[in-house]
């Protein structure tokens, strides 16, 4: 910068840490910057290593993003391989390598991102256990596979890695079982959405246990808390990821209350010499205003740009010189999509449960919609919900699930959610239009103005957690989620769907009147209980809900998502012909 030379020092690639690296030079052409990787890849697509496995990604080399001799070439920067750091002197502003190497910095991004779990369990040290984080864990997956020929595979953990590595094994044949201690996979998502993951793995012939953890591995198999023993020629553990902070923890770094270090709103450390990116910390989720860990590419790669850019603003100043405007990092949403086969789950924000844990009053609004045109051939389902708080219509989150286009509108609602917007300006939103894309009103426009009814009373609408006491009483293992108030008369479930969609499946105990008969027929609904409507997906019962309320009804709420949500939700009530 202006004949003056200082070095930068980063401590771990990947991600974070290689975004930095480049970020300085484009903005110092004069500094000295020195990465030092811990592994024998600077920088891999650590999101593409299940699609490998699967076969989906051929070339392996693909996954290998640079190297220390293009990072050099490109960017002029000093790449150390197999370089683990093991201790910072802040004092002296030096770092010390496992080999006794000490490095001098003038500015020190961390970049250590985080670390698999292993859960200490007998057995864990068998050849066939196995963690996916690295391209070595990759590599020794794939070698095993190969040479061993595995024929059954048991998959610890329902998240991201887990589930696309349960999907990679399923597509090399192998019989999968999929554990999860919670009672749902992607345990961040609602009821609904990971019944609907659950059942896409099923139909493809996996296995899937929940609300269980592993007590033991051995030999050819594993036993789970239950005492249920599953073959398991192959075990992944992939039950969460820590932070990795001990370097930052042993050099006198706060630590957060989530357990990762602890930055302020410029990623700087308490250490002004000293900022930190990507899993290693701890951020500011964009709803609650709460320190939350949010540990996914996209976040660490805008974080290691920024913390980048504050740290040659930093030089600058110190210098007298003209610098680059220092950035805040304004927080994440844990903006997240995954894909289930052929089908694509996607979410941003919190969801209902989240929404309530965090003190939020909220409720849902979910519909099933096509994701275009009906009359353009293709349209395909989309499961949408919208999570608001109920006193100001503020977004607070949004999940999907679908074939096409779901990523299209969380992608869309990631946007909304920044923007603070509330249903009621969701639902005047104008979204590209064309039949082969979308439909007139979008969606999320549908949905939007479902909570918006829902809001003012136009049409009010029940959830099926807001369910919960009269299911659970009559399904006693079944757990739909908390609410505060229990209803003193059991409500009554109108079913408006066709004749043959009421005959296929529908809700023990409810009583049948398709939509186009409701109007002739509807003396015969009793007046004396509360009226729940079921529909295929939610758009029926919002007509009905309409009917009844203009002919006096006043205890009359449509079922949120209908009978798409609600099959999904009421297990062994379900008759079926």
């Amino acid at each position: 910068m202006r004949g003056v030379t200082k070095k930068f020092v980063i401590v771990g690639g990947v991600a974070a840490g290689a975004t930095a690296a480049a970020r300085i030079r484009r903005l110092d052409e004069e500094a000295d910057i020195v990465l030092l990787e811990r592994g024998p890849y600077v920088s891999f697509a650590n999101c593409g290593l299940p699609y490998h496995i699967a076969g989906e990604i051929e070339k392996r080399s693909k996954l290998l993003l640079q190297t220390p001799e293009g990072f050099f070439s490109r960017y002029r920067v000093t790449v150390r391989l197999n370089s683990e750091v093991v201790s910072i002197d802040r004092t002296a502003k030096t770092v010390t390598l496992r080999n006794g190497d000490r490095i001098p910095y003038d500015y020190l991004i961390l970049a250590q991102g985080g670390v698999p779990i292993m859960p200490s369990l007998p057995g864990v040290e068998l050849p066939h256990v196995f963690k996916l984080w690295t391209i070595p864990d990759m590599d020794a997956i794939h070698r095993y596979i190969k040479e061993k020929a595995p024929k059954s595979a048991v998959v610890v953990g329902g998240g991201f890695i887990g589930l696309e590595t349960a999907e990679a094994f399923v597509k090399r044949g192998l019989q999968v079982s999929i554990v999860e201690l919670m009672d749902r996979l992607m345990p961040h998502l609602d009821l609904p959405y990971g019944r609907k993951i659950q059942e896409r793995f099923e139909k493809e012939g996996a296995s899937v246990f929940l609300g269980t953890g592993l007590s033991a591995i051995e030999q050819g198999r594993v036993i789970l808390q239950n005492g249920t023993a599953l073959p398991a020629d192959l075990v992944l553990l992939s039950v969460g990821v820590r932070p990795n902070v001990e370097l930052a923890k042993n050099a006198g770094l706060a630590l957060g209350a989530t357990g990762a270090l602890e930055v302020d709103s410029y990623l700087r450390t308490k250490d002004p010499y000293i900022w930190a990116a990507g899993d290693m910390v701890e951020v500011v989720s964009r709803i609650t205003g709460g320190k939350v860990r949010i540990p996914l590419a996209g976040p660490a790669n805008r974080q290691g740009r920024i913390a980048a850019t504050n740290a040659v603003a930093t030089l600058a100043k110190e210098l007298g010189l003209e610098s680059p405007k220092p950035i805040s990092y304004r927080g994440a949403l844990g903006t997240s999509v995954v894909k289930i086969f052929d089908e694509t789950v996607a979410s941003t924000g919190l969801s209902l449960v989240a929404a309530k844990r965090a003190g939020f009053k909220a409720r849902e609004a979910t519909i099933l919609k096509p994701n275009h045109a009906t009359y353009y051939p293709g349209s395909e389902d989309i499961l949408l919900t919208l999570v608001y708080e109920e006193s100001t219509g503020r977004l607070l989150g949004a999940e999907a699930q679908g074939k096409s286009g779901v990523e299209k509108r969380i992608d869309a609602m990631a946007v909304a959610l920044s923007a603070g917007l509330t249903v009621e300006e969701l639902a005047e939103v104008d979204f590209a239009y064309a039949p082969p894309y979308s439909s007139a009103n979008d969606p999320l426009n549908i949905a939007a103005f479902a909570a918006s009814n829902a809001r003012s009373g136009y049409c009010p609408m029940v959830s099926a957690e807001e369910l919960h006491p009269w299911i659970v009483k009559n399904l006693k293992d079944e757990k739909i989620g908390e609410v505060s108030t229990h209803p003193s008369v059991e409500p009554l479930f109108l079913d408006v769907r066709t004749f043959g969609e009421y005959q296929r499946e529908h809700l023990r105990g409810s009583i049948h009147i398709p939509l186009d008969e409701v109007r002739d027929r509807w003396e015969e609904i009793p007046q004396n209980r509360p009226i729940r409507v079921i529909s295929s997906g939610g758009y029926e019962g919002h007509l009905a809900t309409r009917l009844l309320m203009q002919k006096g009804v006043t205890d009359v709420a449509n079922c949120s998502g209908g009978w798409a949500v609600l099959r999904l939700v009421l297990g062994s009530m379900i008759e079926r012909n």
